[in-house]
């Protein structure tokens, strides 16, 4: 697995579930259920856009499939207390955004 000097793969094409184990314990995450919901959901929108989703579109999942409601942008930083781009994007394999929302 290649990283740039940040932590984040140089390819996200090189992602799965290890890499994902590895780069949440170094980031100090235990991934529960829920985190693995979140990263299905920014895999899959990277495979549709081509792009890593914004935070905004996160947090929209959360509040409509997780059942979070109004409380979904907590949730999503009570999940990446480090923040979206910082943990959330890094351990689903998603290159560092130059410029993005972060929720």
């Amino acid at each position: 697995m290649n990283l740039d000097n940040e932590g984040y793969l140089t390819d996200p094409a090189d992602w799965n579930e290890a890499v994902a184990q590895a780069l949440a314990r170094h980031e100090g995450v235990e991934l529960t259920e829920e985190h693995w919901a979140v990263i299905g959901f920014m895999r899959h929108y990277y495979e549709a856009h081509a792009v890593p989703a914004d935070a905004r579109f996160a947090i929209r999942f959360l509040a409509d499939e997780r059942g979070h409601g109004a409380n979904a942008r907590k949730r999503l930083f009570e999940l990446f207390p480090y923040g979206y781009v910082k943990q959330a994007c890094k351990i689903a394999g998603m290159r560092r955004p130059r410029i993005w929302s972060t929720g």
